[in-house]
């Protein structure tokens, strides 16, 4: 698992210094893409601690999560139905759901 958080932290420091610029019409999708990996790597990280982590999931996790978030984003464009926010509460429940299993593995209670 050591690999996959170095890379994902290598990765976020990479953006935060370079600063990479999004277009407008692409925002949206970053957006969901974003809290679908999130999701993903916090899953990853409760499995770790539940000592249930299996990599080859966590990849498939964070791929088939991302590309399903920015598919239903492009349907709902298509459709002209606004989805971000549907799947920004979707996937909030998820995070903090993982969050709470992640608390109480380290912490207890």
């Amino acid at each position: 698992m050591m690999p996959i958080v170095v890379g994902l932290i290598l990765g976020a420091l990479v953006a935060l210094l370079l600063r990479p610029t999004v277009p407008p019409e692409y925002t949206r999708y970053l957006v969901v893409v974003v809290i679908a990996a999130l999701d993903a790597s916090l899953g990853a990280v409760r499995a770790w601690l539940e000592e249930t982590f299996i990599e080859r999931v966590f990849v498939i996790s964070f791929v088939v999560n991302a590309a399903a978030a920015a598919a239903i984003v492009l349907i709902g464009d298509r459709l002209g139905a606004d989805l971000v926010t549907a799947l920004a509460v979707v996937f909030g429940i998820r995070i903090f759901g993982n969050l709470t299993r992640i608390r109480k593995r380290v912490l207890g209670g």
